[in-house]
C-alpha cells in the first residue's frame, strides 16, 4: 500500500447548537483544527438542479475518543468547499491512516 499524498488543508467541523433568542436554537458549526488529507473524487452525479459528488478522503490517524478523530455528524471546509463526512474507518490494520467518506452538494 502507498502512503497518500496528504497535500490539502482541510478545517475539520464539528455541529454546535446556538441560541436563537426566541426560545429555539440554530445550528452552527465550530473548527476543530486543521488536518492535512489527499482527497479524491469516487462519483459524482446530476438530478434536480444539485449536484452531488463522493470524495474519499485521507488523513493521519488519530486515537478513539480524540476531538482531531472525524466523526458521521462532522465536516471538513476547504474554503467554500464543504464535505459533509458519511463514513469513517482505518486505511491500515496499525491506523497510521483514516479514510473518510464524504459528500459535497452544489446548487447547480
Amino acid at each position: 500500500m502507498n502512503a497518500p499524498r496528504l497535500n490539502r488543508a482541510l478545517l475539520l467541523e464539528t455541529p454546535a447548537r446556538v441560541a436563537d433568542g426566541a426560545g429555539g436554537f440554530a445550528e452552527s458549526w465550530t473548527v476543530l483544527g486543521q488536518v492535512w488529507a489527499e482527497v479524491s473524487l469516487r462519483s459524482g452525479r446530476e438530478s434536480g438542479g444539485f449536484s452531488t459528488a463522493r470524495f474519499r478522503i485521507v488523513l493521519r490517524g488519530a486515537p478513539q475518543g480524540s476531538t482531531m478523530r472525524p466523526r458521521p455528524d462532522q465536516r471538513f471546509r476547504d474554503g467554500e468547499r464543504v464535505f459533509r463526512i458519511e463514513a469513517v474507518s482505518e486505511r491500515d490494520a496499525e491506523g497510521r491512516y483514516l479514510t473518510c467518506y464524504a459528500n459535497e452538494e452544489v446548487v447547480a
